[in-house]
Parts: structure tokens; C-alpha cells; sequence
């Protein structure tokens, strides 16, 4: 391409001459020249930084994506085994520990050491510092709360062995085989269904064929054997250590009142007998005197999952057959 040559012309010379630029204008184009080549060049730097990612960054964001699913999975797995940690606490406390007459333990043994925030302190400063800080929280409370059931299952275990004849004579099992019922009503305030009032339901119904048999659920002797209002055939169990199971609304005794019994031994069968809508088995457990939880005394037949089960099926059967 030709360059562009200017021309001007002189009157002395009667001629065009050839015009050159002054050294100020060359500087100015010059400056012009790189104004705009350092402005494309911004432009462009900008375009190539903001909307396209280096494949070091691109592998980056890549990692980061990938850390914070598995964040993601194993905050959800802890969350679950603290709920079954909390689950272990309350059989602990509210089973165990009443079982053999001992204190629950309390909160400061279970999380001691927990409450101490400084020791986090350093966390914030690092990335992500939320999901690490909060990572770790439930990692220590896990940790805590494993080595406080552990202390506990060896105290109640030193229990245990210094009197393991009481142990047979504390309700554990469910009176009635595994397969042969369905949970009717659960143990806690529900509706009459004969009246349609509300009533203190002391003990829970299970549901199940006429004839179905009934087992102690612990060793003891029998205290009643006879037909009881409102309870029909009724049996009463006195166990010792302040517990006592009873078992209403049989077909038929299997035992005498005055009897020895050993848990499992067939004791009745079931029946519809007394204030009943139809045959099935009510069951309850008192420790001096008091209703219990019938439930939280199955530990022999229940693993944690099958007891969650049954703790859930409890609190939904609402209704009362008797």
C-alpha cells in the first residue's frame, strides 16, 4: 500500500513541495497511536480475565465444586449420627440408667469441654471458614458424645455385674411374638374410642389373633390371675426391684396366682375379655407404682433401628381397644 505523501505548495517557488511534520505533531500522533493501543489492549485484558476462565482456575473451581459436595455428604451423614447418638442418650437416660436405678447423666459430663468457643478462634481465618467451623462443631460433638456413652455403658455394665439377678427380674421383651401382632395404641394420652374422650392410656394395645400366646416379659411371681373390671382376664406379674407388668383382656391362664415364672414362659393366651373392641392384648409395665413407657422395655428383643420403629408406631397408634 502507498504511503501517503502530503503536499503544500510555495508561492516563492511557484511550486508544490513536499510538506514534512513538525516533531510536536509526530509526538502527537505517537501518543495517540499508543492511547489507543493501551486502551484495546485494557479492553481486551479485561474481556479475556472477567468471561474466560485459565485452565488453573478452571481446575480450581473445579476442586472447589467437588470439596463442597463431599462437605455437603458428610455433613449430612454426621447429622444423621449425632440424631442417632441423641436416640442412644435418651434409651441411655430414660431406659438404662432407670432400669438399675441410677442418675442420668448430666449435660456438663456428656459435653464437657464443648462450650470452650476460643478454641475455634483460628478458624475463621482460614477459607470457608463457616463450613470448616461448623464441620468441626459436629466432629467434636460426635466425638464427645461417643466417648460419654462409652463411659456410661461401662458404668452401667459394672452395675450390671454386681447384681445380675435383677436384670432378669426388669420387663425386656415384648409379651407377644414379633409377627404375631400390630401396634393398636401407644402409651400416653389418646382417644377413647368407646367413649371418644380423652383418656391416660398406661400401658400400650397390641393387636393380635384370639389364642395368640402371651410370654412374662421378666422373672417373678404372679400376683393375679382373675378376672378384673374393665380388664377382664387379667395377670399380674410381681417382678421385684419395684417392678410389676400386667397383662389384660385374656382368653385363657396359663398360670396360677402364686406362681413362680420365667421370662418368656407362656403365661396366657389373647383374648377380647372385659372393656375390649376386639381381642388383642393390653400391656403394662410399673416401676413402684408408676406407669411406664412399655416400649423403652423391648431392649432384648429391639436393635436401635427396630426400636426407632417401634417408638414411631407407638406415638402414631392412636387409638385405645379397651
Amino acid at each position: 500500500m502507498a504511503k501517503n505523501i502530503l503536499y503544500k505548495y510555495n508561492p516563492e517557488t511557484d511550486n508544490f513541495e513536499r510538506a514534512f511534520p513538525s516533531f510536536k505533531t509526530r509526538v502527537w500522533v505517537w501518543s495517540r497511536i499508543c492511547l489507543l493501543a493501551l486502551v484495546f489492549a485494557v479492553i481486551i485484558f479485561f474481556i479475556v480475565f472477567y468471561c474466560f476462565d485459565s485452565p488453573t482456575e478452571e481446575n480450581l473451581r473445579d476442586e472447589n465444586r467437588q470439596l463442597r459436595t463431599q462437605y455437603n455428604i458428610l455433613s449430612r451423614r454426621l447429622d444423621n449420627s449425632l440424631k442417632v447418638m441423641e436416640r442412644i442418650r435418651e434409651r441411655d437416660d430414660n431406659f438404662y440408667r432407670v432400669m438399675m436405678q441410677m442418675e442420668p447423666m448430666g449435660r456438663t459430663q456428656r459435653l464437657s469441654g464443648l462450650e470452650n468457643e476460643s478454641r475455634y478462634g483460628q478458624l475463621d481465618k482460614m477459607g470457608d471458614a463457616d463450613l470448616i467451623r461448623k464441620l468441626t462443631l459436629q466432629m467434636n460433638l460426635m466425638e464427645r458424645q461417643i466417648f460419654a456413652q462409652v463411659q456410661s455403658f461401662d458404668q452401667l455394665r459394672e452395675e450390671i455385674g454386681k447384681d445380675k439377678e435383677k436384670i432378669n427380674h426388669i420387663p425386656s421383651i415384648i409379651p407377644l411374638n414379633n409377627r404375631g401382632f400390630s401396634l393398636a395404641s401407644g402409651f400416653g394420652q389418646r382417644r377413647d374410642v368407646i367413649t371418644g374422650q380423652p383418656k391416660f392410656h398406661e400401658g400400650i394395645d397390641f393387636a393380635a389373633s384370639s389364642g395368640t400366646p402371651i410370654f412374662a416379659t421378666a422373672d417373678g411371681v404372679v400376683e393375679v390371675a382373675e378376672r378384673k373390671p374393665g380388664f377382664g382376664n387379667c395377670i399380674e406379674i410381681n417382678h421385684g426391684y419395684n417392678y410389676l407388668s400386667r397383662y389384660a383382656h385374656l382368653s385363657e391362664f396359663m398360670v396360677e396366682a402364686g406362681e413362680n415364672v420365667k421370662r418368656g414362659q407362656i403365661i396366657g393366651r389373647v383374648g377380647s375379655s372385659g372393656v375390649s373392641t376386639s381381642p388383642h392384648l393390653h400391656y403394662e409395665v410399673r416401676f413402684k407404682g408408676e406407669a411406664q413407657n412399655p416400649v423403652n422395655y423391648f431392649f432384648m428383643d429391639l436393635d436401635a433401628h427396630e426400636f426407632s420403629e417401634m417408638i414411631q408406631k407407638a406415638e402414631n397408634a392412636g387409638h385405645i381397644m379397651d
